[in-house]
């Protein structure tokens, strides 16, 4: 993975407009260094802050299947529990079974060490947007790819404890970076990358089932090169390619199915299981209500606009901004080729992968409609493709700002500087709660609030907690408190029971919880808020929206 070269002009739309597509130029290390820099910072910054987040609603259920998965191992095959606990041996195993092996080496607590794996891999991820963008569009369109999906609230803000979405959506992004890698070297790729795409295709089969789309991506790719070939050549040149590449892709078959099976090994249990879980997936078996547009809806009945528009007010206003420019580019393009032969198509052969993958999923959901709920969640991955389709957007842009002068040019990157300067001012006023980011088009989290989902992880729970504990702390002049305190949790009660000190003691559960001293709650759920009573003395809010909230249920002394 050290080869940087992109294979071809830095320009992800020259040949689409008729450029003759040339050996690139040697790429200016100040784009590369940059990138990694970032990359750096963002690792530094996740080592200081992944205790900030909370332990999320999905997490314990997610935790016990990882040792559920490593005791299958442990006896020998015998222990099967994992294969039917809850829903979860529907889903691969990858980052669980490898959090669980992990534990008796880690020196951090078991969720901390989840959190700072998951946030690992998410910049894995950001890295994996920077080395596509890179390929397709040179090292400025990398660094801005690497930037902008840094930038994304949705994205950064669940790298910490969204360990089912994060990790696939870093898995799919690089299998497009392969597959992506594979079209520039057919018809005969390099045995190295063929490796590399059935790795990660396999990683990524072994965290969701989903991950079968990266196979259509490269498929589709590939069928457009032998009609390109088809029609320039003859079919006996296609035939010919299209043996070639098949029979070289063959090594990665074997080396995805023995990580899959040794990651999720339910999906070999029987024949047919991967079947059921792309069934079970397509349309998730699950009671609830989502809002959308200040509507609850059903989840297993959304309407066809919700990912598309729930997409529109997530994403950064410069991600809505290079989306456009790039569909604006790619229209001025292909008005130019002349025919499906020459460097044009070629160049759009390229680039299908990467439009494939940040349009065909919404597409199919808009018609397939499957269970859906939290917002763009379960659609993370989609993210990735369009930050990447968007910094190819910008960075066209930006060259056509060039061709004005350099007064122009200049002008276009005091621009995007001033955007990322308001961007990360944006998520650090939000933090540790970034993935509640909404854009201008909604006004905000608070133009956001009662009418699309905010704080539906209960991250905001643990900050809580903390905030309680310096409250008594306070009240005490820095000492413990004389007695031990009841506290009821409306929310993920996993996320404060690891928090409590020795003087705060978890009411749920208990016969007396409505007598709880104090009462911890989420927002989100309509009802908790109004579950007990008592005089509000804490609220985490963000843009001004609150999160959760604490109420002191003491009595209070007569004055």
């Amino acid at each position: 993975m050290t080869d940087l070269a992109p294979a071809h002009p830095h320009d992800g739309f020259a040949a689409l407009r008729g450029t003759p597509m040339t050996v690139a130029r040697p790429a200016t290390p100040g784009w590369d260094d940059l990138t990694r820099l970032l990359l750096l910072a963002l690792a530094v910054l996740a080592l200081l802050t992944f205790r900030n987040y909370g332990i999320t609603i999905d997490e314990e259920v997610q935790h016990l299947y990882g040792k559920k998965l490593l005791a299958y191992y442990a006896s020998g095959f015998a222990d099967h529990s994992a294969f039917v606990f809850k829903d979860l041996f529907y889903y691969g195993g990858l980052f669980d079974l490898t959090v669980a092996a992990l534990l008796p080496v880690s020196p951090f607590a078991e969720y901390d060490t989840r959190h700072l794996l998951c946030a690992a891999i998410g910049i894995i991820g950001i890295a994996g947007a920077w080395r596509l963008a890179r390929r397709l569009g040179g090292p400025r369109a990398g660094f801005l790819a690497a930037a902008l999906l840094a930038l994304t609230g949705v994205y950064y803000g669940a790298m910490f404890n969204n360990t089912k979405d994060v990790p696939f959506a870093a898995g799919m992004v690089w299998a497009l970076y392969f597959a992506t890698c594979i079209l520039d070297q057919a018809p005969r790729p390099r045995r190295t990358t063929v490796l590399k795409f059935g790795l990660v295709l396999g990683l990524t089969l072994a965290t969701r089932v989903g991950g079968v789309l990266a196979v259509g991506y490269l498929g589709l790719g590939l069928l457009a090169l032998w009609v390109l070939a088809w029609r320039r050549d003859g079919a006996g040149r296609a035939l010919s390619d299209a043996g070639a590449t098949l029979a070289a892709l063959l090594p990665a078959l074997p080396l995805t199915l023995a990580i899959v099976a040794v990651f999720w090994p339910w999906v070999v249990q029987e024949p047919g299981n991967i079947l059921k879980a792309l069934q079970v997936m397509s349309k998730f078996p699950i009671n609830l209500e989502t809002l959308f547009n200040g509507h609850l809806v059903p989840a297993r009945d959304p309407p066809a606009l919700y990912l598309p528009v729930y997409l529109a007010v997530k994403l950064p206003e410069a991600v809505l901004v290079g989306l456009a420019a790039a569909a604006g580019l790619a229209a001025m393009a292909l008005r130019n080729v002349r025919s499906g032969t020459g460097a044009g198509a070629a160049a759009a052969v390229r680039l299908l992968p990467l439009v494939l993958a940040a349009t065909l999923p919404v597409v199919l959901f808009m018609v397939l409609r499957p269970t859906i709920y939290n917002g763009v969640r379960h659609f993370l991955f989609v993210v990735p493709p369009l930050v990447v389709l968007a910094a190819i957007g910008i960075d066209g842009l930006w060259r056509l700002a060039e061709r004005g002068g350099r007064t122009a040019a200049r002008g276009f990157a005091a621009l995007l500087v001033a955007a990322g300067v308001h961007g990360t001012w944006q998520l650090a006023s939000l933090h540790p709660n970034e993935y509640v980011y909404y854009n201008t088009l909604v006004g905000g989290p608070a133009g956001a609030d009662g009418r699309y989902e905010l704080d539906y992880w209960g991250n905001s729970i643990l900050e809580a907690v903390r905030r309680l504990e310096e409250f008594l702390a306070l009240e005490n002049d820095g000492a413990a408190p004389p007695r031990t305190y009841t506290v009821m949790v409306c929310g993920n009660a996993l996320a404060a029971r690891y928090e409590l000190p020795p003087h705060l003691v978890l009411a749920n559960g208990r016969p007396d919880w409505r007598e709880a001293d104090f009462f911890v709650t989420f927002t989100q759920d309509r009802i908790c808020p109004d579950l007990l009573d008592g005089r509000p003395i804490i609220e985490i809010a963000a843009d001004g929206v609150p999160l959760s909230i604490v109420k002191d249920r003491r009595p209070r002394p007569e004055e």
